[in-house]
């Protein structure tokens, strides 16, 4: 078990991620934004420098958080897009010597829920899985925007129709209570993060722990166990069932990555960052003396 992190909610720059990651005593990270540009797009001079950077910390990537058929690509438009950016993050995962990229599976804008995409999406991510077994990794699945993460079943369907080592699951505590659970129909339910985790359990290789719920609308973000991610009870029975990989915390509290609108100082979401470590610290420690390990 390690914990890691999307250190780009405690700084854009990668010296403040650095330090925000020696600071907690954590020697993972998970990279996403470097400056205003995913680390996958970024220019490929600034990519050595901050893989340089990383190696001289002792830091190493836990995982590479990449914008493939994340919730900025519809599926109404082309994927030459992630195409292209899976084909340029293979020898940067190669480079950051780790073999995790995160994925999704192309946004399903809302006025089209009510089509069939399932072919389309398995189609698109058939093609990415396979870019990720020519090149030697895993793409880890996140549910969140995409077809692929519109309730449990559809995550599930995914899997069941791409068998293969290089598509594996990460799984989010927070996404489940502010996201649509897409079967019947409208209006839609949120999905019960509770059931969505049981479900897809057996494929889960790497976790996001994030925690929140919707007041009158809105997304409201919190520290873990403060929401209705049911984050405690998802340690927990991860822990018994036998998990023992990474923890890679995104609060979404002082900033979030994909709404400009949420914005806070530079020192803010930098102790906001440290605090939410310590925090997820603290629960994973208390479950494991109630587990007696």
């Amino acid at each position: 078990m390690f914990f890691s992190g999307f250190a780009d909610e405690a700084g854009k720059d990668i010296e403040t991620q650095i330090r925000a990651t020696l600071e907690l005593g954590w020697r993972h990270i998970e990279t996403r934004a470097i400056g205003d540009q995913n680390i996958t797009l970024i220019g490929q001079a600034e990519f050595e420098a901050v893989a340089e950077k990383l190696a001289a910390a002792g830091i190493t990537v836990s995982c590479l958080g990449s914008g493939i058929a994340n919730w900025a690509k519809k599926i109404t438009e082309p994927p030459d897009s992630s195409y292209a950016e899976m084909k340029q993050a293979i020898p940067r995962l190669k480079k950051l010597g780790t073999r995790f990229i995160r994925i999704m599976s192309f946004a399903v804008p809302p006025e089209v829920l009510d089509r069939d995409w399932s072919a389309e999406a398995i189609k698109r991510i058939r093609e990415i899985v396979r870019m990720a077994e020519d090149g030697g990794v895993v793409c880890l699945h996140e549910n969140c925007s995409g077809w692929g993460a519109l309730s449990y079943e559809h995550t599930l369907r995914l899997l069941e129709a791409i068998p293969s080592p290089s598509l594996k699951l990460v799984y989010d505590t927070g996404n489940p209570p502010v996201h649509d659970d897409v079967r019947g129909r409208p209006p839609y339910r949120k999905q019960d993060a509770w059931e969505f985790y049981r479900n897809v359990r057996p494929y889960i290789e790497y976790v996001h722990v994030k925690d929140d719920y919707l007041k009158d609308g809105k997304e409201v973000y919190t520290f873990p166990g403060e929401g209705k991610g049911y984050v405690r009870e998802t340690l927990t029975d991860l822990l018994k069932t036998g998990y023992d990989g990474g923890f890679s915390i995104e609060p979404h509290m002082a900033v979030v990555f994909h709404d400009a609108a949420v914005t806070s100082s530079d020192e803010i979401r930098y102790r906001n960052y440290i605090e939410y470590g310590r925090r997820l610290e603290k629960m994973l420690a208390e479950i494991k003396a109630e587990l007696g390990r």
